[in-house]
């Protein structure tokens, strides 16, 4: 059942065995899961089925740093589906070494290895349609693949671990109709819960107070909550929950919303392979089930230990777009087309450069001069990324010059300077808004300085290439773009002790015997991956743990003591 909100009778009282805030990809999985469990479940989403400009604005916030973070509301979906509206639809699980606590990586550690969660991930990638759960090209492909650069042997980097990518799946628009027709899910479109109460000693959620956009107030009393809102709203939501426990909820040690994380990204430098154009492949393969898949360069785990820095990973990438140096006529397309790219690709992919007429001329010069190449590429991006139903991932240019950058994702290490917190202004459901203050630490930049260094040094010695570029301007260039978009990571981060995390090993706030954290709000370390599989995988391992409670009978009931 999918009902909005503000049809509902003014201080309604909703009750349900589970309530879960946010219709994003872990709320979405969590609510599939409990079909047919034998339990009641409400699932709150403050967004509308469609982009909705109200429920956006209700993300508006502050930002420290402009130049370090983009404004809350972007890289962000308030609607149902959440940010997977949006996605790129890269996936790829965690490695072993980002669960284990590294002694040169302050606070690292999960409270369990990546042996918990390897049961969850093959089902994530199916939700997620990036196929089988095979992450190498030996488990992926029965045939051998072209390398990615001929007779290029690495000791630092593996080259045979993949990217697979999503269609990307809207799970709103894929799922959102077996929700409809479930039994026991009640889905609520334009339901903001504006604070969570706890009974008065503090143990148990009692009630969850909720608006409309227009204005209708209800209630929601659940035997569990589930907030699954997002990095950034989950901190929100528990700090503004203060009236019973004054700091928030779990927030007894100031913990909610500091170790916010997201990515170290970037694109560094000119590399020239020195083989044959046909020796280089830095494109995309596709597996027996028409998945797409990417190789890439990959730091290994005992060289990050040995090196004492973070994860790391690296792409040949084409050369800087804004540059009209280049000579490349879809380069210059692509410039000259970012006022039609979205926010969230555009920063990235061109910068916040201000080019001078005169590039642009230059720009303009490159497509009159290559018209071929630049409708090649419109007619590809139309036919395999606009029109196709799993579309083509990214742009992939093929130099005619073997001439490359290196785009470069890293592991960002918690800080606890790092955080979310409230200001004074509140939205106009009367819920305080964010301040972010993003931060990046001296070993975010050694991971990076330290990882190409190593990178070049590949290059040099296998004779594949030569890298150049000024290490003086590794960190300018890693924080060129801010934090990395939408991966909101750490604000409530899973771990044994509260007086250093906000959740326990299964996501339930310390303290609070019915709230549990869904998300990457609840990730202790950042990896290098992109965070939707994990989460994906997280959210099954949770609905799993919760319909075992229930087959116990521990803790469920409508009506919450």
């Amino acid at each position: 059942m999918m009902h909005i909100a503000n049809e509902l009778p003014e201080n309604s009282i909703l009750t349900a065995d589970i309530c879960i805030v946010g219709a994003g990809a872990a709320g979405i999985v969590i609510a599939l899961q409990l079909i047919d469990a034998g339990l009641e479940v409400i699932l709150l989403e403050s967004g509308q089925i469609g982009p909705s400009d109200q429920a956006q604005a209700l993300y508006a916030g502050e930002v420290t740093d402009e130049h370090l973070h983009s404004p809350p509301h972007r890289y962000r979906q308030r609607r149902f589906g959440g940010t997977t509206t949006i996605w790129g639809g890269r996936c790829m699980p965690f490695d072993a070494i980002d669960f284990a606590a590294r002694d040169y990586v302050a606070d690292s550690g999960w409270p369990f290895t990546l042996q918990e969660l390897l049961p969850f991930y093959p089902q994530a990638n199916q939700l997620c349609e990036a196929g089988q759960f095979a992450y190498t090209v030996e488990s992926a492909f029965d045939h051998p693949l072209r390398p990615m650069i001929d007779h290029f042997e690495c000791r630092n980097f593996t080259t045979n671990t993949l990217e697979r990518f999503s269609c990307p799946t809207d799970f709103g628009a894929r799922y959102g109709k077996k929700l409809r027709s479930a039994r026991n899910v009640r889905v609520l479109l334009d339901a903001t819960v504006t604070a969570l109460h706890l009974n008065e000693s503090g143990q148990r959620v009692v009630a969850a107070s909720v608006q409309s956009l227009g204005g209708r107030r209800f209630s929601v009393q659940a035997g569990q909550f589930i907030l699954a809102t997002g990095g950034l709203e989950v901190a929100r939501l528990l700090l503004a929950s203060s009236d019973v426990q004054r700091s928030g909820l779990g927030n007894a040690h100031d913990v909610v919303g500091r170790y916010y994380m997201c990515h170290i990204a970037g694109t560094i430098g000119a590399i020239r392979i020195e083989r044959p154009l046909h020796a280089v492949w830095h494109g995309y393969d596709i597996s027996d089930e028409g998945v797409y898949c990417r190789r890439r360069l990959a730091l290994r785990p005992e060289v990050q230990r040995a090196q004492g820095i973070g994860n790391f990973i690296a792409r040949l990438h084409h050369p800087r777009i804004t540059d009209p140096a280049h000579r490349n006529a879809v380069l210059s397309l692509l410039f000259l087309s970012r006022p039609l790219i979205p926010y969230e690709y555009a920063k990235r992919l061109h910068g916040d450069e201000r080019s001078s007429l005169r590039a642009w001329a230059k720009h303009i010069g490159n497509v009159v001069t290559g018209p071929f190449d630049a409708m090649a590429f419109a007619w590809h991006m139309l036919k395999d990324r606009r029109l196709a139903e799993r579309k083509f991932p990214s742009i992939i240019i093929k130099s005619k010059a073997n001439l490359y950058s290196i785009d470069y994702h890293a592991e960002q290490q918690p800080n606890p300077n790092s955080r979310v917190t409230l200001t004074q202004h509140r939205d106009p459901m009367g819920v305080p808004r964010i301040n972010v203050d993003w931060r990046y630490t001296r070993g975010d930049v050694d991971t990076v300085t330290r990882s190409l260094a190593l990178l070049r040094e590949e290059f040099k010695q296998g004779g594949a290439g030569t890298l150049h570029y000024d290490p003086a301007t590794v960190e300018f260039e890693m924080t060129r773009y801010g934090a990395y978009g939408g991966h909101h990571i750490g604000t409530a981060r899973m771990g044994t002790d509260p007086r250093s995390s906000v959740t326990d090993a299964d996501c339930r706030v310390h303290g609070i015997d019915n709230l549990y954290v869904a998300g990457s709000a609840t990730f202790p370390t950042s990896s290098q991956a992109n965070p939707t599989l994990t989460i994906v995988a997280l959210a099954l391992r949770l609905a799993a743990r919760l319909k075992q409670a229930s087959a116990r009978g521990a803790g469920f009931g409508t009506v919450p003591t």
